[in-house]
Order: structure tokens, then sequence, then C-alpha cells
């Protein structure tokens, strides 16, 4: 165990003071085990490390007792040891304490009070006011529900140059620095380039300084980014935890990895997630069910899971919500449909909500078993919203939890392999409105957060062995440790709609939450735009649901559109399904380490300024550079490649040295792409389920360069279904080696497979990029072998049988010709 020290020094940096609140007076500092305490005038602070990267602040005031209920973290803290003490002093004689781990570290100034934070002895951030309360600057999250005289905030000192990134799902462009941002999840129909408040917040601040900031805190509130442009960030909120914690990383991969121990990392989800989805709002019948997919197979278009909007507990979309069981005059017979879907590998999703209409089947068990939240008076709270007049379920209360659970269970018993929770901002929650730990305010932010911990239990109850699929439309921080996999709601069917997708996954991947996607091809509005839907699904290719679903005026499914359209988005989802091996080692990578799916250049250059606003081209997985086409009419437009390696055009092999912004041509057949120099890529041969998928056959691409010496790439395999296949011991890791010696490119295939693993032959159609004239020689382990090599595109194909129960190691050697 690192040990933790808590000193009293004469520092080694120099420190701007000023007091973080001049009515604030030290009185005496302890420490506890696994925390400081720090006694003021006016309460306590508790600081605890978690590890050398994470530290926890708690301010409890005077006459407040502690709550350690925490919505997001799931981490213990460090445990720490006896002080080591020295006696020293800082500038004008002021008695400084400062905790200290081998990253992080905490200083405490005795007088004038002051709150500072050092990443290895480099200043990140201080408390200026630090906690305190004042009269709201303006509490209207929902204008006519919440009142609030009084809020209580935390009050912090910025550099003056740091970009500002987090605060959950937002379209505002990458720098969020200048906003003040509600903390209230609330959809916004139709959104185009600018939202400031959408589906899913969340209590984050990450800097472009490297550090991370989270507000441990479940009530509503705001988050404000320096919006009175003077260096001050500030966390603002009705009641609760005046908690947060510091976290540093050395990369960005580092700090995030850590965000997501602390509050716990996605699990796998199941292979067909990663397939194509046929959906719409919605399917009205069985009929129209069963004939949409037979129409993908006429098609020969892939797809691997139909999901049915509300119609399939009412025919009206008003006066039905809460029935939650399949009517039968339109879905005679649901369990042999379910069943027959899954011939033909198909998986089916059902759409839910947690509101239970007056006027739905369900009105008088609802009331009856006493799951619904309550009014003043404690009878069931009832307000009117578009849908009809409902309550809401409680799922704060164990009757409620368990009701709704039971609901679950029995649709998985029909074959239903996974949910989607809608409307779980929730999307009409007055305030007056009381659950069993609180008001409607103070759980509101959590309630899809606690709803898809809900709907994770349902599924692993009923089927333990199945992977859950849990889409959900909000939740709040550490929701993806429930395999929640958000949306960015109920955008315009526009090019202003399509503009700021990249930019909301990629900050919601920074938050931890890696599976925000869109609706592909937009929602809102009857708009029929052949260009747009298909740069929409060719950007889709490269996020991480691949799930077109708009409104049904106009079709969302390709089998439905024009003869031009349906070809192209069928040649983007054919590259969707050829990439599963890829995409599902991202899966994994994200389930192991916390690692984003798409990620912004500067995790590749944190260094470069120019790209700490930029989310036209960013990275899909390490290798992969995505620049999808955002706006109509473009035969042009230009794309930065990070520097440090060359970059493979994916369809010409054209070769385009990094570290320059290129103006490229574009190609209305798909959008630019490129793989990384040195980049091995695993594709898959094409398929119409991912039921279809044999890993046994692998498409491996090796990318080539004489300037890249080495060259290393591992990927996950297993069976695609399995609950906790690594603690299972039912994986295997492939790892493939490039190396270049004199005039031999050597390659070696490794396997590391776990203990309950089924080894077997794998056969690799291995493909050497950038090859300029046939090779001398080539041998594959003692045996020589002639290969294909093609003159036109310059690549070498040889076929590679690997029995990886007997060989671990498998050996390539290609002698180059000068």
């Amino acid at each position: 165990m690192k040990r933790i020290l808590l000193i009293l020094v004469a520092p080694l940096f120099a420190i701007s003071i000023t007091a973080q609140n001049s009515e604030r007076i030290f009185k005496s500092v302890e420490l506890n085990g696994k925390q400081l305490k720090v006694n003021v005038n006016d309460g306590y602070y508790l600081i605890k490390p978690f590890t050398s990267q994470i530290v926890e602040t708690t301010f409890v005031p005077n006459g407040e007792a502690l709550n350690k209920d925490s919505h997001a973290v799931i981490t213990e803290p460090t445990l720490l040891y006896e002080p080591e003490t020295y006696e020293g002093k800082i500038a004008s004689g002021q008695d400084v304490y400062r905790l200290s781990t081998n990253n992080i570290s905490v200083t405490i100034i005795k007088s004038p009070f002051q709150i500072l934070y050092h990443n290895k002895g480099d200043l990140i951030i201080s408390e200026k006011r630090g906690y305190y309360k004042s009269k709201h600057q303006s509490m209207d999250l929902v204008k006519d529900n919440i009142v609030a005289d009084e809020t209580e905030k935390i009050e912090f000192n910025l550099t003056k140059d740091e970009v500002l990134y987090g605060g959950g799902a937002r379209a505002l462009g990458m720098n969020r620095r200048g906003y003040r941002l509600p903390l209230f999840n609330r959809a916004h129909y139709g959104y185009e380039t600018h939202s400031e408040l959408m589906n899913y917040t969340m209590p984050i601040v990450l800097s472009s300084n490297k550090y991370m900031i989270h507000f441990d805190n479940a009530p509503i509130g705001y988050l404000d980014l320096d919006s009175k442009k003077d260096n001050t960030l500030t966390y603002e909120t009705i009641s609760g935890r005046k908690t947060y914690q510091v976290i540093v990383g050395e990369t960005w991969y580092d700090l995030i990895e850590s965000y997501t121990d602390l509050t716990g990392k996605q699990p796998m989800l199941p292979r067909w997630a990663l397939g194509n989805f046929s959906s719409r709002f919605g399917y009205h019948s069985q009929e129209e069910t069963v004939n949409t997919i037979k129409k993908f197979r006429e098609e020969n278009i892939p797809v691997d899971a139909i999901i049915l909007d509300l119609y399939w507990f009412g025919k009206d979309v008003k006066g039905t919500m809460g029935n939650l069981e399949f009517l039968r005059d339109s879905f005679p017979d649901p369990k042999q449909m379910v069943s027959d879907l899954r011939t033909k590998d198909v998986e089916t999703i059902l759409i839910t909500e947690p509101f239970i209409l007056t006027t739905s089947n369900r009105w008088n068990e609802a009331v009856e078993k006493n799951i619904l939240a309550k009014d003043s008076l404690g009878n069931p709270a009832t307000y009117d919203f578009y849908f009809g007049n409902t309550g809401i379920i409680d799922v704060y209360d164990d009757k409620g939890y368990n009701w709704f659970k039971d609901i679950y269970k029995g649709l998985a018993n029909l074959g239903v392999t996974g949910f989607w929770g809608d409307l779980g901002e929730p999307e009409v929650h007055p305030n007056w409105v009381q659950h069993a730990t609180g008001s409607a305010g103070e759980v509101h932010n959590t309630y899809g957060h606690d709803w898809a911990r809900l709907v994770q239990e349902a599924s692993l109850e009923a089927k333990p062995n199945q992977r859950p699929f849990i889409l959900m439309r909000a939740g709040y921080s550490g929701s993806q440790r429930y395999g929640m996999i958000p949306w960015t709601g109920d955008v315009s069917r526009g090019w202003g709609g399509l503009q700021p997708q990249p930019e909301i996954s990629l900050q919601m991947g920074m938050q931890g939450i890696a599976y925000m996607h869109s609706d592909l091809g937009g929602f809102a509005g009857a708009n029929l735009d052949d260009e747009l839907y298909v740069r929409w699904l060719q950007y889709g290719a490269f996020q991480p649901i691949y799930r077109p679903h708009a409104q049904e005026d106009v079709a969302s499914e390709p089998v439905f559109r024009s003869e031009k359209a349906k070809q192209l988005a069928s040649y983007a989802i054919q590259m969707r399904y050829r990439l599963l091996p890829y995409n599902y080692n991202l899966m994994a990578e994200n389930h192991i380490k916390g690692t984003p799916l798409m990620r912004p250049l500067f995790f590749e250059e944190p260094n470069n300024k120019d790209l700490f606003e930029y989310s036209k081209t960013y990275l899909w997985g390490q290798d992969i550079l995505v620049s999808p086409v955002l706006e109509a009419g473009k035969k042009e437009q230009e794309v930065y490649f990070p520097k440090g390696c060359s970059w493979f055009d994916i369809e010409s092999d054209k070769i385009i040295e990094g570290g320059q912004t290129k103006t490229v041509k574009l190609n209305e057949a798909y959008i630019p792409v490129y793989v990384r120099a040195g980049a091995f890529i695993p594709l898959a041969k094409p398929m119409q389920s991912t039921k279809d998928y044999d890993d046994s056959l692998i498409q491996l691409h090796y990318y080539h360069d004489s300037a890249v010496l080495e060259s290393e790439r591992e990927f996950y395999f297993d069976d695609g279904k399995t609950v906790s296949a690594i603690g299972k011991g039912l994986y295997q890791i492939l790892e493939f080696e490039a190396e270049i010696e004199g005039r031999w490119l050597e390659i070696d295939l490794e396997a590391e497979t776990g203990k309950n693993y089924s080894e077997e032959t794998k056969t690799i159609k291995l493909t050497i990029h950038n090859i300029p004239k046939p090779p001398k020689r080539i041998k594959i382990g003692k045996e020589k072998v002639n290969g294909n090599y093609n003159s036109n595109y310059k690549t070498l194909t040889l076929d590679v049988v690997w029995d990886t129960s007997e060989e671990e190691e498998k050996e390539i050697r290609v002698k180059l010709d000068k």
C-alpha cells in the first residue's frame, strides 16, 4: 500500500494566497484512520484520499449531521498511517498542513484559511470562498415548481486560460466555460446546434489541465463555469451533501480510469448491442413488427434487434401509459412473436416509462399496492402532462421498487432481452411530489440512475446468465455501472441536429458514460432528406450504438427509404458489422479501464491548445480517425491528422503524414476515415446478424510503415453473452506484434487464454498494407510460403492457420525488397 503522509511543511511551490472565506477560522486538525478532520469555526472538513489520484473533501456545517450516502461512489478510501510531522513555515509565517500522496496533495493554510490541491507539486485548483449559503441567483429550473430562497454553494478559483468540459449532455461546443448550467435533467425536444439543458446532466467538471471535480450530491442545482468571467467555478444546490472529489491523471486515459474506478465500470454489453437496430415511433402491431424484420432480411441489410415503442401496450399515444402489458388486439401472441424473431436472430426490446396514468389498466393496482409517489397529504400524487393525468412510481420505496422489478422480470421471462426506459428525467416531476427518501427536487436527477439499477437487477434475477441491455434517456454520475446506454434525446431531424452529436458523445465519454449515442437520422420532424439521413448513418458506424430512430412520418429504417439512400445506408451498416471484432474490443477496454469508445483528439495531443475545443474529427478507439460530414452539399472538408504517426485512408490506402490539417475530397458513399500507421485492425466477414459472427475467422489488417519500428495491439474475445466472462475465465486475448529488423518485417501472434475458455484454431487472413514491392521471402513458422501480392494496392495477403491450444505464439517473417 502506498504511504500517505500528513506533514507540516515549508512548501516547495509558490502559492498565491487569498483567503477563501474571511469569516472562516482554522481551529485544529485530527487524523483518524481514513480521513483528516479539519475543524473550523463554522463546521468541519473531512478530507480523505481514495488513491494517489483521488481525494475527497466534505464540509459539514455546524448543526448538520454527516451524510455518508453517495449515489455515485463505490470505492473505499485508502487507510491513512500515523502522521510524520515536520515543523515549517510558509512565506509570511503561516502554518501549513499538507496531506500528500504520490500524486495529489491537499494543502491547508491556517491563516488566512485556504484549501489548495496540487498534482505532483503543481497547483491545479483551490477553494475560493469554499462552502457558503446565499440567496439564489435564479433558481428557475422548472419555473413554477422549484422554489429555493437560499441555496448552498461551493466556490473555487480557476486559472484564466483553462478550458472546461463536463456538466453532462449539452450542445454548447466543447468548451463549456462561461455558462451557468442547470443540474436538472430535462428533455429538449427538437434541439439543434445549441442546448444548455438536456436530458442527462452531471455534476462533473473537467479541465484542460487534466483534473476533474465530481460534486457528489444528488439534489438539483447549478454548475457555474465562470459565467461572470471572474475565474470562478461554483457548484450550487438546494440541499444535500457538501462533498466533492478531486481527481488527477498523468493522461486523459488515467483520469477517466480513476473516475470510473471511483464510480464503477460499465458491464460488458451483449455482443448483439453492437449491431443494427430497427426502431421507430412506433410499430403498431405484431404483424407490422414481423414484416419489418422480414423486409430487412429480404433486402440483405443486417439487423440484430427491433425496438417496440409505446404501441405495444396501447393503440393510442395518449391515455394508455402504465399498462405495461401487451395489447392483445394488436399483439395477439407476444411470446410467439418474440420467439419467432429470435429464430431470425433478432432480439426484442420494449419501451417502458415510470408513469402510471389514471386511465391505464394498472392504475387501481398501483393505488392498491401503494407503489406511487405521494402528495403532501400522503395520497398518490397526480398531475397532468402530455400523455394524460398521471402518477409516478416511487422507486425509492421498496413497494414501488419491487413491483416495478416484477414487471420487468415477467417481460424477461416472455423472452424480451432488452428494455428501454423513456421519460426518465423524469419528464414531468413537480417539486411538491414526495418520494420515500425526499422531495422530487432531491431525487429528480438520480431517478433515472436508480431506475437503471432496478432494471439491471430485474434482468439479472430473471436471466442470471444473460447480459442486460438497458437503454435510458436520463441518469446521473456513476450510472454506467448499471449498464446504462443513454441517447442524446429527441434531436431535430435536420443538419442542425446532426452537428452537435459528436461533441455530446465525446463529452459524455469523458464523464464515464461511453455509450451516449444519437437517434441516427434524427428524431423530431418529418424531414425527408436522403443526404442528411445517409451522412448521419455513416457517422453512426463510428459511434457506440447503431440505432436509427424517428417519428414515423418519415421512415427511420433504411429498408423503407429510396433505393439510393438504402444502398448507401447498407454500405455504412456493412462497415459497422465488418468492424465487429475491433468494436467489441473497444467495449472490453471500456469495461476494464473505463476508456471511452469515442475520444477527442486532445487525448492524443494533450498539450495542443488548438485541439482543446475541437470535435469535428475524433478517434474511434485508438487507431481509427473519423471525420463525419455534418453539412449539406459539401464536396470537401478540412481534417486534422494527429502528429506522431502517418494515417492511411481506409478506402484508398493513401498515406497522409500526421501533424497537419488537410483539405480532403468527399464521397457520397462514405465519410473520411483513416487508420493509424502501425495499427492492427481485425475485421469480420459480412453477416446479417452478429449471431452469424465466427471469431475463429479473422481478417487481420496490418498498416505497415517503415517509420514504425515496433507495434503491438491486443484484442479481447469471449462468447458475447456470458455475464462476468473475465471473472469466470471465459475469455481470450490475442496479441499482435510487428517489428522491423533490417529488411525483415516480423509479425508475432500470441494468445492469452482464460482458464475456462475453449481454445480453437484460428484462421487468420493477414493483409499487410504498404508493401511497395513483392517481398523476397515469406515464412510462417519454419515453412516458406508465397502469399498473394496485389501490385495495385501494394498489399500482401497471407493465410495463417493458428491452433491457439497448441501454439501460444505464431511467427510470420517477411523479407522486404529494397
